[in-house]
């Protein structure tokens, strides 16, 4: 088809993996970014093999696991010690597979230094406050007054809040504390599990290996804890002491990796919202990953869904009936993916992050035991996965090749 002229809006995975993908069709591609220089913003987070599918698709598939830990299974116990989480990647059936726990920095890193190799043009300093309709295109308007000209197509890439789509949904009562800490290697902690720990499902503490991040030499841990964002002053007045003690009471293992905690400052607080626009197309712009559907991240699905949702966009431009066709075609691409694991994960979030005592005990003593017995082990490796749904197919993706990636062909 005709190159376009296309701005999108935000660097996050979304929006540099559409980049990429935009402009190797051809296209003339600008990124737009409220930082001086685009930057990560968080801790650790899970490749899933749904995402890897679009990494390998983009060839920086290799440089993601050289950057992660392969993770084989993830693995969480209730204050009694039984199991209440424990799903396993060998459950796929597929040779090799893992999920990839990565820091979102090393992420960004091998995305965005793609990017640059490839001459897409970014625009920082630019926070993105609105998009209106213009003789034949849409611009885009920043908090300071300005405006860019007409574009084709605006990809609104700008995650939960942004500005360019209506509000929905609802903020969720429970966030968590995030920490990136060395990892220690004489530690309790198995280099390839992600695992957790509960009481009930209104506390909850889990560690996830991140391998080594770009530019870093040691390998890292990413602590997190359960936390109601109403109480996160609360949590902060009281001090660190005392929260240290609750999480190593909880689990004493803990102790050594706190000790990389000195200030309220070294953790992070992160929200979480559960909402989904309601039609991600308007005329010349779609809304793509957390623009388009936000959820908890309970399921490990977020940066996966937005690479998903990057690479339907360039297979909707390059095969729907022009410029409104083609976005339309790349939601209806999405569209039941999103739906299902909108539903899975507002199911699945209060069996970990609630008040409410019932949860946790049909978690403990009803579904935690269907997830040993067959078909329980594939199909939660399936929904862990991110292939519940069967969302490669229409993209025209393969699972990777796991064994080549991880040099264990």
């Amino acid at each position: 088809m005709t190159p376009l002229d296309i701005a999108i809006a935000g660097c996050g995975p979304a929006g540099l993996a559409a980049a990429l993908l935009l402009h190797r069709q051809g296209h003339r591609v600008t990124l737009f970014d409220r930082f001086d220089r685009p930057q990560p913003i968080g801790s650790g987070l899970m490749i899933q093999p749904s995402g890897l599918a679009v990494l390998d698709a983009l060839g920086v598939a290799s440089d993601i696991v050289a950057h992660g830990a392969p993770i084989r299974a993830l693995h969480g116990l209730n204050h009694q010690g039984e199991n209440a989480l424990d799903a396993r990647y060998m459950d796929l059936g597929v040779e090799g597979a893992c999920g990839i726990g990565i820091h979102r920095g090393s992420l960004f890193s091998v995305l965005y230094d793609a990017v640059i190799g490839e001459r897409i043009d970014i625009e920082t300093g630019f926070a993105v406050a609105g998009s209106d309709l213009a003789k034949g295109g849409r611009t885009l308007s920043s908090t300071d007054g300005r405006s860019t000209p007409a574009f084709d197509v605006v990809i609104d890439a700008l995650g939960t809040s942004t500005p360019l789509a209506p509000p929905c949904g609802e903020w969720l009562a429970f966030g968590a504390l995030w920490a990136t800490l060395d990892w220690p290697a004489h530690g309790p902690f198995d280099e390839g599990l992600l695992q957790q720990r509960y009481v009930h499902a209104n506390r909850m503490a889990g560690v996830l290996p991140t391998g080594v991040r770009a530019g870093g030499k040691r390998p890292e841990i990413a602590f997190f804890w359960s936390l109601k964002a109403a109480e996160y002053e609360a949590w902060r007045n009281a001090g660190l002491d005392a929260w240290k003690a609750e999480v190593c009471a909880l689990w004493p293992e803990c102790e050594g990796l706190l000790s990389g905690i000195a200030h309220a400052g070294d953790l992070t607080f992160a929200r979480y919202a559960h909402r989904r626009v309601s039609d991600p197309v308007v005329e010349r712009m779609i809304h793509i990953g957390d623009a388009w559907h936000s959820a908890s991240p309970q399921l490990g699905q977020g940066a996966n869904m937005a690479l998903l949702d990057a690479f339907a966009v360039a297979r909707g431009i390059a095969h729907g009936d022009g410029v409104q066709g083609g976005l339309a075609h790349a939601a209806s691409l999405r569209s039941l993916h999103v739906r299902l694991y909108q539903t899975l994960t507002w199911a699945a979030t209060p069996l970990y992050q609630s008040d409410r005592l019932r949860y946790p005990v049909l978690r403990d003593l009803l579904l935690a035991p269907l997830g040993r017995v067959w078909p329980g082990p594939g199909i939660q490796a399936r929904l862990v996965a991110g292939l519940v749904g069967n969302p490669l197919q229409p993209l025209g993706l393969d699972l990777p090749d796991y064994p080549a990636l991880t040099g264990r062909a």
